[in-house]
C-alpha cells in the first residue's frame, strides 16, 4: 500500500479551529494590547498562528508614534492584500484588521486606500473584537470602531493569559494621557488619562505570578499619574499601589513605564528607596535640555526641574540608573539648544536612553510650527547625541564589570548550555547554567560587558544551594 502523503497544517486542525496572527509594532503598551486581543479571541477558537500565511485572521497592530508608520501600515497591508486574494481563490476566508493608534488617527482613510481591510479598530475598542468579526463575516461590509466609549474597555477584558513558562510580564494599569505635549498623538489616540482600580491590577498580577511570572512591568502612557479606586475605599497613588503589589508572595521583581518628570511625586520616590524589589532602572524622559524647546513642547519642566529631579531620586536609591528619550530637531531648535541638550545628558549621565529626530504628526501643534528643521541638519544632531549616549551605556555597562549582582534568569541563552536573564538595569545578562535555574534570581558575577548585553558567571553550586 502506498503511503499516504502528509497532511497540511490546515487540515489536521479540529474542524471549529482557527489561527490568529497578530503583528506588533511599538510600544510595551501594544504588545499588552495584543496579547489581550489574543485573549479575548481564545474563546472564539482562535489559537496562534506562527504567522500570516497559516491565519484564518491577521491583526496589525500599530504604532503612531515612529516616523514612517502610514507608509508601513500599507506596505504591510499590500502584501497582505496577495495573500488574503490568493486564500479567496483556494475557497477561504482571512480576516484582515487594523488596531492601534494608527487605526485610530486614520480609520476612514485606511478603508478608503484599502477596503480589502475587514476591520478597523482603535486601542479603546477591542474588547469589541468578537461582535466585529460578527459583523464583518455576515454584514458584508468593513467594521470600523474608534470611538472612545464611555466605558473602559478593561472592564470587559477576559483574565489575562500567561504564556507558558513566562518569568516576566507587562500589566497595563493606565493607558491615555492629559499632558498633551505638542509633538504627541497619544492624547489623540488613546484619550485622556484613565486609571484602572487597584483591585483589578492586584487581582491580574496574582494570576500572572500564579501563573509564573516573577518580574511584572506595570504600564501606562503616562503611568506614575495612576491614581486608582481603592480596595476599601478612598483613591491610592502609583507608590501606593506598588507597595500592595510588593507584598505578592512569588513576585521578586516589579518595574513601571513610562513616566512623567511632573508626575514624580515625593511618595514615589521614597518609594524607590523603601522597596528593593522596585528595580534601579527609572525610563523618565526628558526630550530637551533647552528650557525655550521644551516650553514649546508643553512639557512643563525645565533642564534645572529635571536635574532636580534626578539628585532627589538619586539620593533615595543611590544605585538607581536612568533612561530617557530625546527628540532632536524640534521647531525652532537652535544649535546652542541642542547642545543645552547634549550637556544636560553628559550632567545626568545615563545607563540607557531612545533618541529621535523630530517628524512631524498630523493634527498636533508642532506639526505646523514654524522653523522645522532642514534635515541634514536633524541627522547631525542625531548622530552627535547618539554617539554621545552610546558612550554613556558603553561606560555604564563597563562599571558593572567585576561587581556580584542579582539576575533573574528568563529562558535558554544562545548557545547549548547557557542560560540568559535580566540585570536589574534591564540589561541582558548570558551565562552559563542549568535551565532549571529559569524563574529564579541568582547572584552572579559580571565578566564582560558589550555594548548592550553583560557576560556573568555562576557563583559555585554550593554557594547558589546555600543561598536558596
Amino acid at each position: 500500500m502506498n503511503a499516504l502523503p502528509p497532511l497540511a497544517a490546515s487540515q489536521t486542525r479540529p474542524p471549529a479551529a482557527r489561527r490568529l496572527h497578530v503583528v506588533t509594532w511599538g510600544c510595551q503598551m501594544n504588545v499588552y494590547d495584543s496579547g489581550r486581543m489574543a485573549d479575548v479571541l481564545a474563546p472564539l477558537g482562535f489559537g496562534p498562528a506562527a504567522s500570516a500565511e497559516d491565519a484564518d485572521m491577521v491583526i496589525l497592530n500599530t504604532c503612531h508614534i515612529r516616523e514612517h508608520a502610514t507608509e508601513k501600515l500599507f506596505s504591510e497591508l499590500g502584501r497582505l492584500r496577495r495573500l488574503k486574494e490568493a486564500r479567496a481563490a483556494a475557497g477561504t476566508r482571512m480576516l484582515l484588521a487594523v488596531a492601534g493608534c494608527v487605526a485610530q488617527a486614520e480609520g476612514a482613510e485606511i478603508l478608503r486606500r484599502a477596503p480589502y481591510v475587514d476591520i478597523v479598530l482603535g486601542p479603546q475598542t477591542y474588547h469589541r473584537l468578537p461582535e466585529m468579526i460578527a459583523e464583518a463575516e455576515h454584514g458584508g461590509r468593513a467594521v470600523i470602531a474608534t470611538e472612545f466609549p464611555p466605558e473602559s474597555k478593561f472592564d470587559h477584558l477576559p483574565e489575562a493569559a500567561m504564556p507558558a513558562g513566562g518569568v516576566t510580564a507587562f500589566l497595563a494599569i493606565q493607558e491615555g494621557c492629559d499632558k498633551f505635549c505638542s509633538f504627541c498623538v497619544v492624547p489623540y489616540t488613546r484619550g485622556v488619562e484613565a486609571s484602572r482600580p487597584a483591585e483589578a491590577v492586584l487581582a491580574e498580577a496574582r494570576a500572572l505570578v500564579a501563573a509564573g511570572a516573577r518580574e511584572i512591568t506595570l504600564l501606562g502612557q503616562n503611568v506614575n499619574a495612576w491614581h486608582g479606586d481603592a480596595p476599601a475605599g478612598g483613591e491610592w497613588n502609583l507608590a501606593r499601589l506598588l507597595r500592595a503589589l510588593a507584598e505578592i508572595p512569588g513576585l521578586l521583581r516589579l518595574r513601571y513605564t513610562t513616566s512623567h518628570p511632573r508626575d514624580m511625586d515625593d511618595a514615589l520616590i521614597a518609594a524607590h528607596g523603601d522597596l528593593p524589589m522596585l528595580m534601579p532602572f527609572l525610563h523618565l524622559p526628558v526630550q530637551s535640555g533647552a528650557d525655550r524647546i521644551l516650553a514649546a513642547m508643553n512639557r512643563r519642566h525645565t533642564g534645572a526641574d529635571y536635574l532636580r529631579l534626578i539628585e532627589r531620586l538619586r539620593r533615595a536609591r543611590p544605585d538607581i540608573a536612568l533612561s530617557s528619550d530625546f527628540i532632536v530637531g524640534y521647531p525652532g531648535e537652535t544649535a546652542a539648544e541642542f547642545a543645552a541638550t547634549l550637556d544636560l545628558v553628559r550632567e545626568v549621565g545615563f545607563a540607557q536612553a531612545y533618541s529621535f529626530k523630530y517628524s512631524p504628526r498630523p493634527g498636533t501643534p508642532a506639526a505646523t510650527a514654524p522653523g522645522q528643521v532642514p534635515e541634514p541638519e536633524k541627522e547631525a544632531r542625531l548622530a552627535a547625541l547618539q554617539a554621545l549616549l552610546a558612550a554613556q551605556q558603553q561606560t555604564f555597562n563597563a562599571s558593572l564589570v567585576g561587581r556580584r549582582i542579582g539576575v533573574l534568569v528568563t529562558g535558554r541563552g544562545r548557545h547549548r548550555g547557557q542560560i540568559a536573564g535580566r540585570s536589574p538595569y534591564l540589561q541582558a545578562v548570558h551565562l552559563d547554567g542549568p535551565e532549571s535555574l529559569i524563574g529564579h534570581e541568582i547572584e552572579v558575577t559580571i565578566a564582560a560587558a558589550g555594548p548592550r548585553s553583560l557576560a556573568g558567571e555562576r557563583r559555585a553550586a554550593n554557594e547558589e544551594h546555600a543561598a536558596a
